[in-house]
């Protein structure tokens, strides 16, 4: 039996399903891998606390340096979060010929190259398969298997909570709030939603996956963000009677002039398959000319589909740790454009609300095609002196879409802009 002292940063929800599956599950995996994967230390924040797992105790300790410096450890877990002192420790880890296995997307978003050649100067592999669509296998086939194929755009739902809400609200008619509330009480989203609802998470992991598939670095600064706190129930229904429905994406391209990596709400048509993904289930959708389309899709958070796709990793490290030899292809990127949000090519949706008199659609008009935005559609609904204006446009740069709202929100008949969504599809 080959024998693998593992070491394990965080026992959280995720941590704490790993270690009782590698405890538990422990003859299962030997049978089946060939491997002996021993819990020799684990680091936590309060050793005494009572966990799902049994341990000796003395295995269990508060420092997490003394988890990478035991050379017992021969493989490192980082599942504590956060950028520090994660990403030390991560480092000090690689930089001892250790192979580590992370789950932390803010981590790898921040200090993704550092720590990838760092690991490549040691000879180990940092294998981060669950940073990025919990449990969905999403690293391996866009870095590996898609690894000769020019992948064109990769669109993903990768945040489950917002999913959640989203549907809550296309479906139940919910407010933002209300929804949110629900999902907190489910335990979809934190006491603390900000990065989910904000964009934050979603951001890191478009920034992971836009570098991946292109061979670029993208840092998680580089990607335009935006959240879903200011989705409607009004917007949804609309949304709805022209054939929509309004998801939170993170969007990666590769364009004629560069690579641009993005997360905002967006109106999709209800034929996409992404259209259909609903409550706090993750799917990602991959373009490329000799694949077509491939569809990813799955349990995007949770402890256990999350540590099903650590304890993959695990594997993995560990095979190559007694191999003395690479199995896992190495992550290598290259230089390459990033392009400003400002310069892509975006449709929008407007809602307006507007005096209703004469000559208001003309002014509206006016203002669009004067910063270079043509209107693909307009409906309007009066409520005797006011009326909603709903207007998508034809493609057109991001700046000249910005600037053509601008230019509306000063007319004077118009008494706000109430909402500007992106539109998602082929049409022009």
């Amino acid at each position: 039996m080959n024998t693998i002292g593992i070491g394990i940063l965080g026992a959280g929800t995720v941590g704490g399903t790993l270690i009782r599956r590698l405890v538990g599950d422990h003859a299962a995996i030997s049978a089946k891998t060939g491997l002996d994967l021993e819990v020799r230390r684990i680091a936590v924040r309060e050793p005494g606390k009572a966990r799902p797992f049994e341990l000796p105790g003395d295995r269990i300790v508060a420092d997490p340096w003394a988890v990478v410096d035991d050379d017992t450890v021969d493989l490192v877990v980082e599942l504590m979060g956060g950028r520090d002192p994660a990403g030390d420790l991560v480092l000090a880890a690689v930089e001892a010929g250790k192979p580590v296995v992370t789950a932390n997307k803010e981590l790898i978003a921040a200090r993704g190259p550092e720590l990838i050649a760092a690991a490549e100067r040691s000879g180990v592999p940092l294998l981060f398969e669950a940073a990025v669509g919990g449990g969905i296998p999403i690293i391996r086939p866009i870095s590996e298997t898609l690894a000769g194929e020019q992948i064109e755009s990769v669109k993903g739902i990768v945040n489950g909570t917002t999913n959640f809400i989203l549907t809550r609200m296309a479906e139940e008619g919910s407010g933002f709030a209300e929804a949110l509330a629900e999902a907190q009480a489910l335990g979809y989203a934190e006491a603390d939603p900000t990065a989910d609802v904000e964009g934050g998470d979603a951001a890191a992991k478009a920034a992971i996956l836009a570098s991946l598939a292109f061979g670029t670095w993208v840092g998680v600064d580089d990607v335009h963000r935006e959240g879903i706190v200011d989705i409607t129930p009004a917007d949804m229904a609309f949304a709805a009677e022209f054939g929509y429905v309004i998801k939170l994406l993170a969007i990666a391209e590769r364009l004629d002039t560069g690579v641009t990596a993005r997360v905002h709400p967006a109106m999709i048509p209800n034929a996409h398959p992404l259209a259909s993904i609903r409550g706090a289930t993750n799917a990602i959708f991959v373009t490329g000319p000799s694949i077509d389309e491939l569809l990813f899709a799955g349990p995007g958070a949770g402890g256990e589909p999350t540590a099903t796709a650590v304890l993959g990793d695990v594997i993995d490290a560990a095979r190559e740790h007694l191999a003395h030899a690479q199995v896992a292809p190495r992550i290598r990127f290259s230089p390459g454009d990033l392009i400003d949000f400002s310069t892509v090519s975006t449709k929008w949706y407007v809602r307006l609300e507007v005096e209703d008199r004469p000559g208001v659609l003309a002014q509206v008009a006016g203002a669009f095609g004067d910063a270079g935005v043509s209107i693909k559609s307009v409906w309007q609904e009066g409520r005797g002196d006011e009326a909603t204006l709903l207007i998508i446009t034809h493609r057109a740069v991001e700046a000249a879409q910005r600037a053509a709202v601008d230019a509306v929100a000063e007319l004077a008949p118009v008494e706000r802009v109430a909402a500007v969504i992106r539109v998602e599809s082929d049409e022009p």
